[in-house]
């Protein structure tokens, strides 16, 4: 009778059927699909194995070469002895090494691992960290230490190259072996029109492993421009398989949309990322002010004062006059070939506008013939750039002396004597000539709120490559985030980006 009832109960309210997720994200794996992912299991073990082992390599050659070095300063050589002595204090260097660089994301995948800087904050937290526990310790540092503090800067210093060159060779060598392994990072872009066309742009000037942008997804109608259009979000899901990385290209993009995507990607494993608007890299320097009916957040202008001009402008003068020193013969060969490359003076003083609109005279190596201002006017229709800048890759005003000095960026070197003339700065947005100035739009002018600088992020992210807004883009970036440590990394980047020349015209 029981089993009746319930029969009968059933038949009144069938069982709702419970709706299964289209594809189980725990079921067992095509074969392809199971041996890709071992193969990305594989390449991550080996990046953290083999950037764990350069680590160890570098800080242990580091304090190797600060000891063998006051050896040889006092006069007292002797590799074995200081190769015994790194082995008794190296163990708990490298064990602190390698916690902070874990902590800090420096084993990441390469595509959102930190660069130089975070390397340099890193390894002065480790000095900071050992020199505390000598002080502390004593007895059996203090006959390799305390004898002299010049081991800890000695050690940070060769720390400093070797471990950024054995990085740098590491990365030269996987990219180039993941390039010729067709190794690409598959993403889809997420937003609107003219946003998805803005971020594709700018990706398309190379990254590092290379990029591949799918396809898209707009939000409003947009007209086909080279990439697939996966038509709606909801239909996205039919892509994860096949993509690494989806990134949102819209500021405005709708909140309960962004939620949803996110978390539908982070289920099927695909990264999720955003392309900043102006606002959001605003927004790394609001201060809260309480007591208030609403909560506020103010945007404090981005201006060098207090101990960050102390850092900032002492850090110039002295990076300014080794520089002079060091490049000397280089300004010398170059103010002698200016001047019998053509009729004209060496050194061409070209006003523009400072820090607050103020103008100076920004000096250059001149590379062009005497007439060249005269003959503006008559090229403007031959402008190669969008915006406010004027550039032409074939400018007939230039000399063939000022072709060479531009490619090697030479023309540039007499700009130290405006930074030790307090009128620049070694990093820091660009001074563009009076022609450029009074085509700016008025959000661009808030780069003019500190100095302008001999080299930035134009310089290292694609230089005459990139899109006029995209380069004040970068400009607010780098007022926004500024530290002595990203000067010092933007100086080094731009070695290459010199040795590259890529958009030096």
């Amino acid at each position: 009778m029981a089993n009746g009832l319930l029969k009968e109960l059933q038949e009144l309210n069938p069982p709702k059927a419970v709706e299964l997720p289209a594809r189980d994200i725990r079921a067992r794996k095509a074969p392809v699909r199971s041996a890709l992912i071992r193969f990305e299991a594989l390449r991550r073990l080996t990046r953290v194995v083999t950037l764990t082992a350069l680590d160890v390599a570098g800080v242990f050659l580091a304090i190797w070469t600060a000891l063998e070095l006051k050896a040889v300063i006092n006069g007292q050589p002797n590799l074995h002895l200081s190769f015994h002595q790194t082995k008794d204090v190296a163990p708990l260097a490298i064990l602190v090494t390698l916690l902070l660089f874990a902590r800090s994301g420096l084993y990441s995948d390469r595509a959102v691992r930190p660069g130089f800087t975070r390397i340099v904050a890193s390894l002065v937290q480790v000095t900071a960290i050992i020199l505390a526990y000598a002080v502390v310790q004593g007895g059996h540092f203090s006959s390799y230490y305390f004898s002299s503090y010049y081991i800890f800067w000695g050690s940070l210093v060769f720390a400093l190259v070797y471990v950024s060159v054995l990085r740098w060779v590491f990365d030269r060598v996987s990219g180039f072996a993941l390039r010729k392994a067709g190794y690409k990072r598959r993403a889809v872009i997420v937003g609107r029109g003219d946003q998805i066309d803005a971020v594709a742009h700018a990706l398309g000037g190379g990254s590092d492993p290379p990029l591949d942008p799918v396809g898209f997804v707009s939000l409003t109608p947009r007209p086909e421009n080279g990439l697939r259009n996966l038509g709606s979000l909801d239909r996205l899901e039919d892509c994860f398989d096949q993509i690494d990385e989806v990134l949102i290209a819209d500021p405005a993009f709708p909140q309960d949309q962004a939620v949803d995507l996110v978390d539908r990607c982070h289920r099927h494993g695909v990264r999720v990322r955003v392309a900043p608007s102006t606002m959001e890299i605003l927004m790394d320097r609001v201060e809260f002010i309480p007591g208030q009916t609403v909560p506020l957040f103010e945007l404090k202008p981005p201006v060098f004062e207090g101990m960050d001009f102390v850092l900032k402008r002492g850090f110039d003068i002295v990076m300014a006059a080794l520089l002079v020193l060091v490049l000397s013969p280089v300004l010398l060969a170059a103010a002698a070939a200016v001047r019998l490359g053509s009729r004209g003076p060496m050194i061409y003083r070209s006003m523009r506008p400072g820090m607050g609109g103020v103008p100076f005279a920004c000096f250059k190596f001149r590379t062009m013939y005497e007439d060249a201002d005269q003959r503006q006017g008559t090229l403007e229709s031959a402008n190669e750039k969008a915006g406010a800048i004027f550039k032409m890759r074939n400018d007939p005003r230039v000399t063939p002396i000022g072709r060479f000095l531009r490619r090697w960026s030479i023309d540039e070197l007499p700009q130290l004597f405006n930074v030790l003339r307090g009128e620049m700065s070694l990093v820091g947005p660009r001074p563009l000539p009076e022609r450029d100035y009074e085509r700016l739009e008025d959000w661009h002018r808030k780069r003019y709120l500190v100095l302008p600088g001999m080299t930035g992020l134009w310089q290292v992210s694609g230089r005459s490559e990139l899109d006029f807004d995209e380069l004040v883009r970068l400009d607010f970036l780098y007022l926004e985030r500024w530290s002595v440590f990203l000067d010092l990394s933007i100086m080094l980047k731009t070695i290459p980006a010199v040795f590259r020349a890529k958009g030096a015209w």
